[in-house]
């Protein structure tokens, strides 16, 4: 410690460690190691170097060996975490996607200024201020879009070959945490939650408590937390408070430093203890998703429904560093009340490839529900009633990711000035063929599981010399094959026209009308009903007695 004494020794103490034990020791040998590269490599590199960017790409190092959720901010990336955090930044409203060369307006949130302004799905982006869009990624728009709240951005933009000039002025905005509620079958109550930022908890009460008003005869609640990655934990513990009573204990966190080690409980006067409540789950519930499914899987009040959550059992808390930039640092692990945790994967143990390991089945501990069910910990929350995961055919992957079904409804909207309610809408025979007549001209090649079997068949067979024997068989597999592919657009017709339905409603009546208008088809939605409709079956599945 030659020539930074002064900085290391701070350092140490700021860490609560002595240089003199082994570990403080390590730490500012290396340290001092790492200053010396650093300056060697600005003294002699053949090269200028970058001093942010060189320290920037060895920071991201050092956190990725950690987990995927400890990451550092700077100060150009603020926007980022307040959405992360409140859901809210400074920008114009929308959605936006990029097709080939160019970036296009994919949907304007109701309300905002992108909407107020007129702009429509669509839309593509020519310039953003001064600067061409040719060229730029989604990223790079949404940099530019994105800033502080007062300020204004001008946008060049073209639709029906029209250019047209747009100069915006830049809101704080807040998403909707809930942006539908609402009936499904016969008097059954549905909320759809995107995310736990801060005030989505009173959202969510809200929503419940109209619902609950509004029709005495409401035989339960659907609370839909599916693709909802999480965020913050007081939000959490506050929805599993509408429907448990006070002084619950709902996660406790543990970690390194015991001032993380907390204990959460409901702390208000729920508005329902024994209104039946299913949860809506899928692989992508994560977090506080998490805490929410689990504890009421836990407390046995609510059936889970869907399939086996993401299984991030991990606490982040956001901390200040010089220089206005910030370090989001996983400080706990939670702890729902059975006791489980339920993190899938094992940072601090890798395999060859360096990538974090799953939790094995050996190292799983059962533990038990209020009513004395079995759960596990390890690996997210399993669902009380499993549903098998709906995956995209290989002809409705393509027309999505190709934007067919995009460019499609953006044509449908110049046709139609108005169409039914989100509930009575549908893809007539008539809207269905005039979609394949659209795409008669349309690049939508892809390839299914029987072809590249049949390509990987004819692959052997050539090197173990046995083509020459069955070409001509392979052939005719191959010719038969294409034509009855040719029929996937009618095989596949209902996948698609849900596909057509959701971003047609969405040009109309935004998020909202493409929930409610999916939620007469949604098969987890549907089992909810069923499973909130039977009682015995309700209480068998809570191990009620």
């Amino acid at each position: 410690m030659k020539k930074y004494p002064v900085i290391l020794f701070a350092l140490l103490i700021s860490l609560g460690l002595n240089a003199q034990t082994d570990k403080g020791f390590e730490i500012s040998k290396n340290l001092e190691v790492f200053a010396e590269v650093y300056k060697k490599l600005h003294q002699f590199y053949v090269d200028d170097v970058d001093p942010g960017k060189t320290m920037r790409v060895a920071i991201d190092a050092m956190l990725a060996s950690m987990d995927p959720y400890t990451n550092y901010y700077p100060e150009s990336e603020m926007e980022d975490v307040k959405l992360q955090l409140m859901g809210k930044y400074g920008g114009i409203g929308a959605l936006i996607h990029q097709q080939d060369k160019w970036v296009y307006v994919a949907e304007p949130y109701q309300g905002l200024p992108a909407d107020r302004a007129g702009l429509r799905a669509g839309d593509r982006i020519v310039k953003v201020g001064d600067e061409s869009a040719e060229g730029k990624s989604t990223a790079d728009v949404s940099a530019a879009l994105r800033g502080q709240a007062g300020t204004s951005i001008s946008l060049l933009l073209e639709r029906d070959g029209t250019t047209f000039e747009k100069t915006i002025v830049r809101e704080e905005l807040q998403l909707k945490a809930v942006p539908y509620y609402g009936y499904v079958g016969d008097d059954y109550g549905y909320v759809k939650l995107n995310e736990f930022t801060r005030g989505s908890a009173g959202d969510v009460r809200a929503a419940v408590s109209e619902l609950m008003n509004d029709r005495k005869s409401l035989r339960g609640i659907i609370l839909d937390l599916r693709g909802n990655g999480g965020g913050l934990m007081n939000e959490a513990v506050d929805i599993v408070n509408i429907f448990m009573p006070k002084k619950q204990l709902v996660v406790e966190t543990k970690g390194k430093v015991s001032s993380k080690n907390i204990k959460s409980y409901t702390s208000h006067d729920p508005l329902t203890t024994d209104l039946p409540v299913a949860v809506l789950i899928d692989g992508y519930s994560a977090s506080a998703s998490e805490i929410v499914s689990g504890s009421l899987q836990d407390f046995d009040r609510a059936v889970i429904i869907g399939e086996r959550s993401f299984g991030k059992g991990l606490v982040q808390n956001i901390l200040p560093l010089s220089y206005n930039t910030q370090m989001k640092i996983t400080v706990s692990k939670y702890y729902i009340p059975s006791g489980r945790c339920i993190q899938a994967l094992d940072y601090a143990h890798r395999d060859t490839n360096g990538r974090a390991t799953q939790v094995p089945d050996s190292l799983k501990t059962a533990f038990h529900t209020r009513n004395g069910r079995v759960v596990y910990d390890g690996f997210g929350i399993e669902p009380d009633v499993a549903m098998e995961p709906e995956y995209l055919s290989g002809i409705a992957a393509s027309l999505y990711g190709k934007f067919h079904i995009f460019n499609y409804a953006t044509l449908f909207v110049k046709q139609h000035d108005t169409i039914p309610a989100p509930a009575e809408f549908e893809i007539t025979d008539a809207i269905f063929a005039d979609f394949v007549h659209y795409l008669s001209d349309k690049d939508y090649a892809y390839s299914t599981i029987t072809e590249r079997m049949l390509q990987e068949l004819r692959k052997v067979a050539k090197e173990e010399n046995y083509l020459d024997g069955i070409a001509s068989q392979l052939d005719a597999m191959e010719e038969g094959f294409r034509k009855d592919k040719e029929k996937d657009i009618y095989r596949y017709r209902d996948e698609i026209s849900e596909m057509l339905k959701a971003e047609i409603l969405t040009r109309y009546y935004y998020e909202k009308g493409r929930i409610e208008g999916s939620l007469a088809t949604d098969p987890d939605v549907k089992k909810a009903i069923e499973v909130l409709a039977d009682k015995k079956a309700y209480d068998k599945l809570l191990g009620r007695k």
